[in-house]
């Protein structure tokens, strides 16, 4: 069937004096088909779905008879399901397929349209939030996915929208007292959707029968009451317009950016626009009027951001470690087993297991853990037997991450009598100097290939440790600086001193020893020998 727009561009140039083959050859038909259209009712819309009804073009439907009888029954009882209007017309003599008579029922069935409740937000009453992300590509040609965070006031229509890493549940409460801080206060009710992150379950009535429990402990900190509309309908929320597609037309859809920086630029800017220098679309003022007449029913923030700590409950580990989100925290050995509270905040970390409390900067990096030193001392005191401590003291190192594992393995191969020695005084620099700098000195010694707690120390610029003496008889000679060579090991008696082991002098013939080193070292040996 011809559409109706082309049968009456056929009629109109047959009125205007066209011949039959002008018009065929214009409108790309037939003269046949000319000459039928021009026969035809003039054009008096352009339905052409109303039209092929009318029409009846195409193989009826097996189900068209039984329409009249499924309307009769559709009217005495329109909640009638499907499946029971389907056994009927069975009944009935209907031999068809079952697809045919529900898209009948489908079609003829009563539609209840339900009232859009449109309301105003009186003054410090309502604030509206919503997650929201979009795809965005840069001009430095990246792409990348793009998530934000937007709170609006509804009486004043202030709004706020921020950038976020994610929209898991602590990114969406310290947003939430971002957004409350900027805007000077708290209002009486938060309106959400029902994302995992606030609401875990519900009845079918709406009724929460479960709250995220860390989205509920900020809300009763804050002292703010939330409300719940279903997902996806932002006609519950008072408002015509959804915020999140708003701030995608209205920003992301608006502009184009160069890159990341660029776009959060370009996102201060346009709060500036949106908030103080255009007016509303909804109320036809601009915002920042309106919020100051808000701004007194606003309450104050009870938590300011910094000091805002979410609390997590956890169990001290056998090992004397806290888990949380794949960092580890360390605690005093006599908290193993003591169930307690993390409290995370922005930038660090405190946790509380019953007498036993402890502060740790925050770690992001998957996998990282923090250690205090006190803590640290502890555990190798806690640990009975020399055996037990001096391999907790090996893990300690350990745990600083591969250069240590790597730099131990050559001290334990290449050193088998002084290793355990090496381990001592390296776990010493470790309580003194802490992770970075020790990992910084082992990371050197790798580098120059030289091996021993003497060296790292030395890197480090720690005193010297405490040297055992010499026997009289062993006095030896004060020895030479020289460019390659490694201190000999220390004698493993009093009364006989080992030869140097050729596999290691070997090993070590060819590095550049530190001059400043050997200096030291002949000078200790030099007042050993005078004495």
């Amino acid at each position: 069937m011809f559409d109706m727009l082309k049968r009456h561009e056929i009629q109109v140039l047959r009125r205007a004096g066209h011949s039959q083959a002008d018009v065929a050859k214009r409108v790309g038909v037939s003269e046949k088909t000319v000459g039928r259209i021009e026969e035809e009712p003039p054009v008096d819309h352009l339905d052409d779905q109303a039209e092929r009804r009318k029409r009846r073009i195409g193989r009826p439907s097996k189900a068209e008879p039984y329409r009249k009888f499924v309307e009769d029954l559709l009217k005495e009882e329109p909640h009638l399901l499907s499946l029971e209007v389907l056994r009927r017309a069975r009944g009935a003599g209907y031999d068809g397929r079952k697809s045919a008579l529900y898209k009948l029922v489908r079609a003829v069935r009563p539609k209840k349209a339900k009232p859009v409740v449109r309301f105003e937000g009186l003054p410090g009453e309502f604030t509206q939030h919503d997650f929201g992300h979009v795809d965005v590509n840069f001009l430095d040609g990246t792409k990348q996915r793009i998530h934000f965070f937007a709170s609006r006031l509804k009486y004043s229509r202030w709004v706020e929208v921020s950038i976020v890493p994610n929209e898991q549940v602590e990114t969406l409460v310290r947003t939430l007292v971002d957004h409350f801080a900027a805007i000077g206060g708290i209002p009486l009710l938060a309106v959400f959707d029902r994302p995992k992150t606030i609401a875990i379950s519900w009845r079918k009535n709406g009724e929460v029968t479960q709250w995220n429990p860390t989205f509920a402990a900020v809300t009763l900190d804050l002292g703010l009451g939330v409300e719940l509309c279903w997902p996806h309908s932002p006609e519950q929320k008072g408002a015509v317009e959804n915020l999140v597609r708003w701030v995608k037309g209205s920003f992301f859809k608006q502009r184009r950016f160069v890159d990341r920086e660029d776009l959060l630029r370009q996102l201060a800017e346009w709060h500036t626009e949106v908030n103080t220098q255009r007016p509303s679309r909804a109320t036809g003022i601009i915002p920042a009027e309106r919020l100051a007449e808000e701004l007194p029913r606003l309450r104050a923030l009870k938590v300011s951001p910094a000091e805002l700590a979410l609390r997590i409950p956890i169990i001290v580990g056998p090992t004397g470690m806290v888990l949380h989100d794949t960092h580890l925290y360390s605690m005093p050995p006599e908290a193993i087993g003591i169930a307690g509270t993390l409290h995370l905040y922005r930038d660090k970390v405190c946790i509380v297991a019953g007498r036993h409390e402890s502060t740790h900067a925050r770690l992001f990096e998957r996998g990282a853990r923090s250690t205090l030193p006190e803590h640290r001392a502890q555990a190798v005191a806690a640990v009975s037997g020399k055996r037990g401590k001096r391999y907790l003291k090996r893990e300690h190192l350990l745990e600083l991450g591969p250069v240590a594992l790597d730099y131990l393995t050559e001290i334990v191969h290449r050193r088998p009598a002084r290793w355990v020695s090496d381990i001592e005084r390296l776990h010493d620099l470790l309580q003194s100097f802490g992770p970075q700098s020790l990992c910084a000195a082992l990371q050197r010694g790798l580098s120059d290939q030289l091996f021993g707690a003497e060296y790292i120390a030395h890197y480090l610029g720690a005193a010297p440790s405490p040297r055992r003496r010499w026997p009289r008889s062993s006095a030896r000679a004060p020895v030479q600086a020289r460019a390659c060579h490694a201190p000999e090991p220390e004698p493993a008696s009093r009364h006989r001193r080992p030869t140097s082991s050729p596999r290691s002098l070997g090993a070590l013939a060819p590095r550049q020893l530190d001059l400043e080193l050997v200096a030291s070292v002949d000078v200790d040996r030099s007042q050993e020998a005078g004495r």
